[in-house]
């Protein structure tokens, strides 16, 4: 779900004690290649680290554009009252350039051994809960002396103040289930790491933040997503392994299926640094391109009779002679309820799903081009196949592994996605559609046979084994298998994604 924030981009560098002057640079450097945003981590006990706070008001008085933030900092050795001020006087002297990134403290031994509180990790959560309510009180300037008991802190009243310049955002890094629930109830931003939360857990995390949100009567948009990213402008494939292209494409794609919005790139190297901002560039591009062309209608509230959201028709002509799937077998889910009503917000769901399917479907016009053109002669195999790899879809690898090139791994990874997060929810939410369900993941088993078809005759017409006729075959049995495929799943589940309040 994309949740409609602005994207930004920064960058989480090492604040290494042994070269001050060049951290220093590399976050001038942010501001300079237009990144919107320079965090460091805090880590109090080791001293080959600098100070962060010490270090952030050093770098947000040597710029003047660029936000800074803790990435997280670590409360247990930080009061909640004296890290408010803290905050709130480096946002008035940087003119509101500060936010805070806030951590539970992950290293519950080393913050006993630094003389802060042996606290077990049940413990650090309700002692960040409590910190979060008193720094929003310092925060506050009206109120009267801040009174608030607890078990890890209380304060009996404690002068308000300062004021930041703006609404300072709190962000947790948050992984496990309580901690989620926590940053849905009471944060304004999730802070998670690709490499401790992968591409494909986001779902199931976002989930929890979302439910909890909703508990709290807060809307689950409130909450910003945020996530640290590792990865290299090289390999073959993978999450971020390779070049901007791909980082592009898969960045754009969790801002528009998952929801995430600020892109932080953990790196030291100011190569890193100045490519990444092309990828920024290029993120913002394309989902500016797909916001505007997937608005939801206006309109307060919609009537099931007039449901907005079309599901995409089968195609009217197949290409292939082999049929593998019985449609007359495909099971359906309830009737809509004509007197039911829609927000634009419910809509959005399975308008979403319609648009992650028009990416598919135009990817594969492009697959069908290329072959064509092989065909004609005038693009070589060779060059056909490198094409292929370098598009759009490029090798989206986060869940399945190596089925295929290219267009296989994207058409997996939005099938592993389903099958791990969305069908599941569907399948407890309404058991009436659970043979739908079922049906759906039976298609992705075939659909994946027929990918991997695909690739073996794009191969062999590589070394020789194989012909062009061969090739346009296996295509011509994708393009009616998935696209037969992707019009039953929006004919079943675009309403009960707006029923079911799936995200």
């Amino acid at each position: 779900m994309d949740y409609g924030h602005e994207l930004v981009f920064g960058t989480f560098l090492t604040p290494a004690v042994d070269n001050p002057a060049r951290v220093i640079a590399l976050a001038q450097l942010t501001e300079q290649v237009g990144l919107d945003l320079v965090t460091f981590q805090d880590h109090p006990y080791q001293p080959r680290l600098m100070d962060a706070w010490t270090l952030l008001s050093v770098v947000a008085a040597q710029t003047q554009r660029v936000k800074v933030a803790t990435n997280v900092a670590n409360l247990p050795l930080r009061h909640p009252v004296v890290l408010a001020r803290s905050v709130a006087t480096l946002d008035l002297i940087s003119g509101g350039r500060v936010e805070l990134g806030l951590g539970a403290g992950g290293f519950l031994d080393a913050v006993a051994a630094n003389a802060g509180p042996q606290l077990t990790a049940g413990q650090s959560i309700g002692a960040l809960e409590e910190a979060i309510a008193i720094m929003r009180e310092v925060w506050t300037p009206t109120g009267g002396g801040i009174r608030l008991p607890g078990k890890h802190y209380t304060v009996s009243g404690a002068k308000r103040g300062p004021q930041p310049a703006h609404d300072v955002e709190i962000w947790l890094g948050a992984y496990k289930p309580r901690m989620l629930a926590v940053t849905g109830r009471l944060a304004d931003g999730w802070l998670p790491s690709s490499g401790y939360a992968g591409p494909d857990q986001l779902a199931s995390m976002n989930k929890i933040i979302d439910e909890a949100a909703v508990e709290a009567g807060r809307d689950p948009a409130s909450v910003r997503r945020l996530y640290n990213l590792s990865g290299r402008f090289s390999g073959s494939g993978g999450f971020l392994q390779g070049p901007e292209e791909l980082w592009i494409d898969q960045l754009a794609e969790l801002t528009l299926g998952e929801g995430m919005s600020t892109y932080i790139l953990g790196s030291d190297d100011p190569d890193d640094i100045r490519r990444f901002a092309e990828v920024a560039a290029g993120v913002r591009e394309a989902v500016e391109a797909a916001r505007s062309g997937a608005v939801v209608a206006a309109a307060p509230v919609v009537a099931g009779g007039g449901f907005t959201v079309v599901p995409t028709p089968p195609p009217a002509v197949r290409r292939s002679a082999v049929q593998l799937l019985d449609e007359s077998e495909r099971p359906t889910g309830p009737a809509l309820d004509p007197s039911r009503t829609y927000t634009p917000y419910q809509l959005s769901s399975g308008q979403h799903l319609i648009d992650v399917h028009d990416h598919l479907r135009a990817e594969l016009e492009q697959i069908r081009d290329l072959v064509e053109q092989v065909a004609a002669g005038s693009l070589g195999v060779g060059q056909a196949r490198s094409h292929i790899n370098t598009m759009t879809m490029r090798q989206n690898n986060w869940t399945l592994g190596t089925y295929c090139e290219s267009y296989c791994r994207l058409v997996t990874t939005h099938h592993s996605l389903e099958d791990a997060s969305l069908f599941p929810h569907i399948r407890r939410a309404d058991p009436a559609l659970a043979p739908v369900v079922d049906r759906l993941q039976e298609e992705h088993h075939i659909i994946h046979d027929v990918l991997e078809g695909v690739d073996k005759a794009l191969v062999a017409l590589v070394d020789g084994s194989g012909s062009i006729d061969g090739l346009r075959a296996a295509v011509d049995l994708l393009d009616d298998t998935l696209l037969s495929h992707l019009s039953y799943e929006e004919r079943e589940l675009v309403e009960p994604l707006a029923r079911l309040g799936v995200i």
